[in-house]
């Protein structure tokens, strides 16, 4: 009997040598379910898995022009990766010769993902651990030899090579993992079975796509213990149920406020639970709260466009709002492209002369894309070619492709480290609601999927020429109303510098730009009550984005306070609270609705 590196007790004599070969042999029938999984997977156009060739066949050119050109600053890196890889191989082999078992000396930098102490202490793991740093660092300066390529092609290079890199980690593969090896041997290979049962599941729960499970489905049930405002439907069309918040004071503002969420996701985000929904907080600091719920479409949606989420979406909900209220004007929040398309909205109400909307707020939200940053490697032809042909046969986009997008965006926080601790280490996936929403799918029409990235993420028409939409020709200089834009510090979705870029585009005379610690989620999901992440305000937007961070006031804590103070002065006299619907709106059930518990088509 030994100690694993953890200090628990590793049996190793023959009853568990036998349990072991017990374990593995349940992996022949996990096997033909893995199979018969893999098999369900549908066909997609090849252009959703990898770049086009003439990524690699353009960078080829230039590494190879570059090498006629300057052949001495290719030869330097290569002598010295060369160089490197010897001397690193002579130091383990003098380890090894010395009878210590003791590691060369390593002086890689910190990495997370080597955090088990023998990447360090054990020869063979850290001999393995610094080739893949010197590997890696080989790549990323082969790329950057490449010089004559544009701006997008390097970013786009930049981003599969990194992939790549990422990928081949030894981290990821068991022979080369001592955490995973170290489990197998403590659990008498119960870990690798449960692993695979793990990736067998699924796979069948995404039928065939192998998407990793971020948390515990069966943790969750909206309306029970996520989700769980007090609320009701009160409006419901093709694209969206309208739900209304009862009130948690005992007078409220006059001018009710409509929280527009994004449709890539669900709106719940803003309603989690208890201790950090936005949904609570609004309704506790006296406001009349409207929040919509889009529809998760299916192939029958393949032609709803743009033009159906602003006139059945946006322009509906507002209509049954200031009906419900008896208000000529309501305020309104939009998130991420529910933010992009409330402007494209309040861009045509100002064309027609409608005055329904007093002030908009909006969360992480681009209207310029001029400047398309992380996703600049899917933000090129052959990639929304690729997007363009799967939604013609499909009808819709489906969320399995948004999905792997965003993930590989963070590849090993969401991919690699999730797939480790699921698949090699056997753990079942954490009971966590904000990981819940974020595997919670929904689809994109394919019509308004098309329009979003063609005229929006490529051709960039809200923010130059303008947009034609409607019978309308909608620039971002149309949004005059009062404006407030809430981003966050690292959020690599809707950067904020992109934010704050179509920000500066608006015609609004009165403008507020708050920019908080944190990412896309985190940094909006805030509450004061946590104490945890501060935010920067300043109001001279003559300056670059980086000049007004370096000029702006920081305060520790929450936004939220300061919004709260902005909406109240924009929202009338306070009058008795209102209870949700009227007699033409009566209830047709309780939040968190119907529409976004339907099971994800596709």
């Amino acid at each position: 009997m030994t100690t694993d590196n953890s200090g628990s007790k590793v049996n190793t004599d023959g009853e568990h040598l036998e349990r072991l070969q017990e374990n593995l042999a349940r992996v022949e029938a996990l096997t033909q379910r893995l199979v018969a999984a893999i098999q369900q997977k549908p066909a997609t156009h090849p252009g959703l898995d990898a770049p086009s060739p003439e990524v690699f066949t353009r960078a080829a050119g230039a590494y190879w022009t570059e090498m006629m050109q300057n052949p001495a600053r290719i030869f330097e890196h290569q002598v010295e990766y060369w160089g490197k890889s010897v001397k690193h191989f002579m130091e383990a082999q003098q380890a090894l010769a010395s009878g210590s078992l003791t590691a060369p000396p390593d002086d890689t930098p910190p990495d997370p993902r080597f955090r088990n102490p023998l990447w360090q202490t054990h020869p063979y793991f850290n001999f393995i651990k610094q080739q893949y740093m010197l590997n890696a660092r080989a790549i990323t300066d082969a790329v950057d030899d490449a010089e004559d390529l544009t701006e997008t092609e390097k970013r786009r290079l930049r981003y599969f090579s990194a992939q790549i890199v990422d990928m081949m980690a030894p981290t990821n593969f068991l022979a080369t993992n001592p955490d995973a090896l170290e489990r197998a041997v403590a659990t008498e290979g119960d870990s690798l079975v449960r692993g695979l049962e793990n990736l067998v599941m699924d796979l069948e729960h995404n039928n065939g796509e192998l998407l990793v499970r971020l948390s515990d489905d069966s943790a969750f049930t909206l309306g029970e213990n996520i989700a769980t405002s007090d609320g009701q439907v009160v409006f419901r069309n093709r694209m969206i149920e309208l739900i209304q918040y009862a009130p948690r004071t005992e007078k409220v503002h006059a001018t009710p406020l409509i929280i527009f969420p994004p449709w890539i996701n669900k709106f719940y985000i803003l309603d989690l639970k208890a201790q950090n929904s936005f949904v609570k907080w609004v309704t506790e600091q006296g406001f009349t709260l409207f929040v919509v719920s889009w529809v998760n479409p299916d192939a029958a949606y393949r032609d709803v466009g743009l033009e159906d989420y602003i006139e059945d979406g946006f322009l509906a909900a507002i209509n049954e709002a200031k009906a419900i209220t008896a208000q000529k004007q309501v305020n309104c929040i939009g998130y991420c492209i529910g933010g992009t398309t409330l402007n494209l909205a309040l861009a045509l109400l100002k064309k027609r002369k409608d005055r329904s909307v007093k002030s908009a707020t909006f969360f992480t939200t681009l209207t310029d894309f001029g400047d398309q940053g992380d996703f600049t490697p899917f933000l090129q032809d052959d990639f929304i070619d690729a997007i363009t042909a799967q939604v013609e046969q499909d009808g819709i986009l489906k969320s399995a492709i948004m999905a792997r997008t965003f993930s590989f965006l963070r590849s090993n926080d969401l991919v690699y480290g999730p797939a480790i601790r699921s698949y090699m280490l056997g753990e079942a996936p954490p009971a966590f609601d904000l990981l819940y929403w974020n595997g919670d799918g929904t689809n994109l029409p394919g019509r308004m999927a098309v329009q979003y990235l063609r005229n929006l993420c490529q051709k960039n028409l809200f923010a130059t020429d303008g947009l034609p939409l409607l019978g309308e020709v909608l620039h971002a200089r149309d949004v005059t109303l009062p404006i407030c834009s809430i981003t966050c510090q690292t959020d690599h979705i809707a950067a904020w510098k992109a934010a704050y870029a179509g920000f500066r585009k608006a015609g609004s005379k009165n403008k507020t730009f708050i920019v908080s610690e944190s990412g896309h989620i985190a940094g909006i999901v805030n509450p004061p009550s946590k104490k945890k992440y501060g935010h920067y305000t300043h109001d001279d937007f003559s300056l670059s984005a980086d000049a007004w961070l370096a000029a702006a006031e920081f305060t520790p804590g929450s936004w939220w306070p300061r919004w709260g103070e902005w909406l109240a002065s924009r929202s009338g006299k306070m009058v008795p609270a209102r209870v949700p619907g009227d007699s033409t709106h009566p209830a047709l059930g309780p939040a968190p609705g119907t529409y976004v518990a339907a099971p994800l088509a596709g």
